[in-house]
């Protein structure tokens, strides 16, 4: 076991330590929620692994709760899970790997200190992966990758790995090397503890065989690889040890370094020794910067952040749930935390731990964990909670949406059901919503388009409304800032374009490039931006 502790920090609590809390990303597809599965299968989370799309209630995927991500097989909204795999507790955080949810994605990206890249053997590096990858790549995310679907007809090991390298420009060092491709994918051979894992494709839930050899010479090795593919084996595993960087956990951590694990996540083969991975290599709960001083897991007093709200994840109940990533210290049920922004205290009476679908009631919770806080409302995306220290956790993007579209409500008595439906939806980070300071409705702003579709559906579902969304004739927005009388009399000059978002920030609606162009020339005291900081 590898204690990796950086010189200059002191060491962590052991609970602290043992913490790993990660994301998988991927681009649709490439078998990013079989994977989750299966982690919740060895770590003892669920008893069966059913396919995505298996029938039947009962197998449903854990970690898909709402109603649109299971008729399509799609992750459209984050969701975490905590669940022990031998000294470690890991938390994994489920993201959205459909690019019209890379906002989602994005804030939860804030909330992890790893990151596991899932890619297909077969299409390799694919564009919501190369995105993804970016973000991790502003906030250095140490980051393993899982090539996956090594039992279907998959290219050339090195050529994936090439990939990897140019397109991502990391350097990649073999964890694992395939045996086979497609139907000849007998298994891997582990370069790091030198053993060999032989796949049993009879029983998709039963982990691999492993049989411990000495070096690739080792005679045991022809009992158990037919001798062509043994052949093959050794070449190219000399080839990569001259070509390709041995493991530097240094490099790793700093996320100039990946490994890679090849594997069959629907035969449960590879995903054992990717655990493993993550916890010997994965780092622990990691300081959190905040304003006026970085938070650091191992202080005593208690801080965290809300990165994510969802509504309504309980049909029956209106409920909401914000998702509070632990940054420091000891957290115990019925505590009362300062909410920062509110400038109030919130006791936290019924706090819960996400096990996939189930939850139950946090006892207690350490840095690192996420707890998902019930609340009407009062925590937001970007909230900072302390024991009372004025911290501002920094870094949670809010961004400008790409398309713009006129809501209007089926039927016009529930107009103002529709505004207090809106209002919850903007409030989770799940759409952007504008009040035109001229004429009535709504418009509201996405990423991408499946987004007006999930918004529309769930308004429907939840609250009873039939809704439609119908073209704007703005095409996007940005925030307005600058001296409160500068603000105010572009404001006034410019009534048609302005709208207030749902903190009440002034908001610009453009419809060409040239709009913004005019506002940078005649407006000089004024600054138009893409993105707002969650600090409310």
């Amino acid at each position: 076991m590898l204690d990796i502790a950086p010189p200059n920090r002191p060491a962590l609590p052991p609970e602290i330590a043992r913490r790993r809390t990660f994301a998988i990303i991927s681009h649709p597809d490439a078998g990013k929620t079989t994977l989750t599965e299966k982690f919740l299968l060895f770590g003892g989370a669920i008893q069966m692994a059913g396919q995505v799309r298996a029938k039947g209630e009962a197998r449903r995927t854990r970690s898909d709760f709402m109603q649109m991500e299971k008729d399509r097989g799609i992750s459209v909204s984050a969701s975490a899970m905590s669940f022990d795999f031998g000294q470690y507790r890991f938390n994994l955080v489920d993201t959205p790997g459909h690019s019209d949810f890379s906002e989602d994605t994005y804030r939860t990206l804030t909330a992890v200190d790893a990151a596991i890249m899932v890619i297909d053997g077969a299409k390799g590096v694919e564009s919501q992966t190369q995105k993804l990858f970016e973000v991790c790549r502003l906030r250095d995310l140490p980051i393993l990758t899982f090539c996956n679907k090594m039992d279907r007809e998959s290219r050339d090991t090195f050529e994936i790995i090439d990939e990897i390298q140019e397109n991502l420009a990391i350097d990649v060092t073999p964890a694992s090397w395939p045996i086979g491709v497609g139907r000849e994918f007998v298994g891997a051979y582990d370069i790091l503890h030198d053993r060999l894992e032989i796949m049993d494709r009879a029983d998709r839930n039963k982990v691999a065989e492993s049989i411990k050899i000495s070096g690739l010479d080792d005679p045991a090795l022809a009992k158990h690889v037919p001798a062509d593919l043994l052949e093959k084996l050794r070449e190219e595993l000399e080839m990569a040890r001259a070509l390709l960087p041995a493991f530097d956990h240094d490099r790793f951590l700093e996320g100039s370094m990946t490994p890679i694990w090849f594997g069959s996540a629907i035969n449960s083969f590879g995903v054992k020794e990717l655990m493993d991975g993550i916890g010997a290599f994965g780092p622990p709960p990691q300081p959190q910067r905040a304003e006026p001083r970085q938070i650091a897991p191992e202080e005593g007093k208690v801080a965290g952040f809300v990165f994510k709200v969802q509504a309504n994840m309980d049909p029956k109940h209106r409920d909401r749930v914000a998702f509070v990533r632990l940054a420091s210290g000891h957290f115990e049920r019925g505590m009362k935390l300062h909410h920062v922004r509110a400038g109030k205290p919130m006791a936290i009476t019924n706090p819960v731990l996400f096990l996939a679908a189930d939850r139950e009631l946090a006892e207690e919770a350490w840095a690192g964990d996420i707890i998902g806080i019930p609340n009407h409302g009062q925590l937001r995306i970007g909230d900072t909670l302390t024991e009372g220290e004025m911290l501002k956790v920094t870094g949670i993007p809010s961004f400008a949406p790409e398309l713009l579209q006129t809501a209007r409500a089926g039927d016009p008595m529930k107009a103002k059901h529709m505004e207090k439906a809106l209002m919850q939806f903007a409030e989770e980070g799940a759409a952007k919503v504008f009040k035109p300071s001229f004429g009535s409705g709504f418009i509201v702003g996405v990423v991408g388009a499946l987004q007006f579709e999930v918004l529309a559906s769930r308004i429907e579902l939840e609250y009873g409304l039939p809704v439609r969304f119908e073209g704007s004739q703005f095409t996007s927005a940005r925030w307005v800032h600058g001296p409160k009388d500068a603000v105010e009399a572009f404001a006034d000059a410019n009534k048609q374009h302005m709208a207030t978002d749902n903190d009440g920030d002034p908001v610009y609606l453009t419809r060409l490039q040239w709009d913004i162009d005019r506002v940078a020339r005649d407006y000089p005291q004024v600054r138009l931006t893409a993105t707002k900081e969650l600090m409310v």
